[in-house]
């Protein structure tokens, strides 16, 4: 069962994971960089992510992979920067991961696929990150969706 939704809050991906555990009232949170750092500003107070004492986001993303027990990170097309560096903290610290990619799927598909992962794999705190609105104006929607309906497929909030 999953108990916890954490991100890093940088981008539309990434709140919207926070938004919809905050929507199904699934404790929420993450390691932010210190000043709330995000691409288009500081993140709001009502994101309760914690600070660390660097402005160095990659920490922030392996702090995140640490304290989860599987990643889930979402793409359009190849992995590049903070998504690769996620896939490679995932690895180095032995925690499940899995890659969603737009290009591939729909919404409705990845959302069966995010169910059945976190079930399989027994996910209780998952950690999501993907890119901002400048890759794909439809992110957000597209993360809400996915991550919303995984989560009410099969109870898995209860």
């Amino acid at each position: 069962m999953l108990k916890k939704i954490i991100t890093g809050g940088q981008t539309e991906a990434d709140r919207a994971a926070l938004d919809i555990a905050i929507k199904l009232r699934i404790p929420h949170g993450g390691w932010i960089p210190k000043g709330r750092i995000t691409e288009t500003g500081p993140l709001p107070d009502h994101y309760k992510l914690q600070e660390m004492e660097t402005e160095n986001y990659f920490e922030c993303i392996k702090q995140n992979v640490k304290d989860s027990a599987g990643t889930l990170i979402i793409s359009y097309g190849r992995l590049t920067e903070d998504l690769d560096h996620a896939r490679k903290s995932a690895l180095r610290c032995g925690r499940q991961m899995l890659a969603i990619d737009f290009n591939q799927v729909d919404d409705a598909k990845a959302a069966s696929l995010l169910n059945d992962w976190i079930r399989l794999y027994r996910i209780d705190v998952l950690h999501v990150i993907g890119p901002g609105a400048e890759v794909n104006p439809y992110v957000r929607n597209q993360t809400e969706n996915m991550v919303e309906g995984a989560l009410t497929m099969g109870s898995l909030t209860q």
